[in-house]
């Protein structure tokens, strides 16, 4: 078939100074950043969903997106065509990964069978894609949430069918994304919530999400699939409320029903927003807790109260990511997905690689930013101080468990006053990360 981008050469790194708006300004793929190079730091992913998928309706306007590949329809070669054009993106672009759900790759048939039937069929155009551009799956996931079928929720659902028939779809699509090599599933529950408690029993929803989330561990282990298994925190949009609704919440539902030792988080800028945190919150909720495993990279309008999905170009932003991230060890399995899409108003193909373009620039800033605050030490150190009361003396004392109410009390009666507080010093940390952006 004719190439859709065959006026687009592959992407290179040319240089801060470079005027080039198709190529990269700062990520250099092979560039060493404290140890390791900037693409395995980074692990870039494109998000099927939004970039070959994505129509830029909104509730108030039909699509605007000029897709010249796609005839608009639902038929397996449209598919299948919509593959070999999404993987001669990423090749260009010079991504490592992608990520996808069931329903965005394949079309749905009338029957389980045959929706199964399309999967298997464009499945083997993404293996074959995959061996020829070397393109990996970062992560598979199902769609849980678009069918009305699905309108009370899939695992959380009222209808026992509807239960049944996610867990059906679920396993399909463990099978196909162990079939492709994908590092990772996750589980996002778009509709497991409620609107409204009066038509609601929260707890027996929480029990079968449980049950659900346990039948997936069981049938992971069966079929030898090795990845990361993910839980993705978000509060509303589409349910009022959801149960996954941050990453505090999701921590401890795995921890109240067991299965802790089988997830990790995959955070989002968005949803972060949306629970009322910033980003930088939720990871380090994740990462204290051992379970920060991928992140979906995007960021939203200070003006809007909605999940927007824009493509990440704030170098705060990214710094401050980056600062996490490096703390707590980097991605082994996850990576940074680019769950985010180009404006309604940006609905020519070219900008589908100025979108990825900035925001992968963006990052590879803000790892570079990052690994020269920790460097300079300046921030670690302010830390470490204003907690050096805990190093040693009744401090260390409190933190081995080796010390009770009653000593405490003695010890405050001998000394009669706390020891003076020390500054904060907000102001002097935000300039020290100026210096450095």
């Amino acid at each position: 078939m004719a190439k859709a981008f065959a006026n687009i050469k592959k992407i290179e790194y040319e240089g801060p100074n470079s005027r080039n708006p198709l190529a990269f300004r700062h990520y250099n793929p092979d560039e060493i950043v404290e140890g390791k190079k900037m693409k395995d730091h980074l692990r870039f992913a494109v998000a099927y969903w939004h970039t070959f998928r994505g129509t830029g309706a909104d509730p108030f306007g039909l699509g605007t997106a000029i897709r010249p590949w796609d005839d608009g329809t639902a038929s397996l070669e449209n598919a299948k065509r919509r593959v070999r054009v999404a993987f001669e993106f990423m090749e260009k672009l010079g991504v490592p990964f992608y990520t996808f759900h069931d329903r965005d790759v394949a079309p749905e048939g009338k029957t389980l069978r045959e929706t199964n039937k399309n999967l298997d069929a464009v499945v083997k155009v993404m293996k074959e894609e995959q061996e020829r551009t070397g393109i990996k799956l970062l992560w598979g996931t199902a769609n849980l949430f678009s069918h009305p079928r699905y309108v009370h929720g899939a695992a959380t659902s009222c209808n026992a069918d509807v239960f049944a028939y996610a867990a059906a779809q679920v396993k399909k699509a463990l099978e196909v994304t162990h079939e492709l090599g994908g590092a990772g599933y996750v589980f996002w529950g778009g509709r497991e919530g409620y609107t409204t408690l009066l038509n609601t029993d929260m707890k027996r929803e929480l029990d079968h999400l449980a049950k659900f989330l346990h039948m997936a561990v069981e049938y992971k282990k069966q079929l030898g699939f090795k990845g990361q298994f993910y839980i993705e925190p978000k509060p509303k949009e589409p349910t009022k409320h959801q149960y996954d609704s941050d990453a505090a919440a999701c921590l401890n539902f795995l921890r109240q029903y067991d299965l802790l030792p089988h997830f990790k988080l995959n955070i989002e800028t968005n949803h972060a927003t949306l629970a009322g945190h910033t980003v930088q919150h939720e990871l380090e909720v994740a990462g204290a807790a051992g379970v920060l495993g991928s992140i979906d990279a995007n960021m939203g309008d200070d003006l809007l109260g909605w999940d927007t999905d824009q493509f990440p170009t704030n170098i705060y932003l990214t710094t401050h990511i980056m600062l996490v991230v490096l703390k707590y060890g980097g991605f082994t399995t996850g990576g940074f997905n680019f769950d985010a899409k180009v404006r309604r108003e940006s609905f020519e193909p070219i900008d589908l690689f100025y979108g990825h373009i900035g925001a992968m620039d963006a990052f590879a800033r803000g790892l570079k930013i990052a690994a020269a605050i920790r460097k300079d030490g300046r921030l670690a150190e302010f830390i470490r101080q204003r907690y050096s009361s805990w190093d040693t003396g009744i401090g260390a004392k409190i933190e081995q468990g080796k010390t009770n109410f009653v000593e405490l009390e003695a010890y405050m009666l001998k000394k009669g006053e706390a020891a003076p507080n020390t500054s904060g010093r907000q102001e002097l940390l935000e300039n020290i990360i100026n210096e450095f952006i």
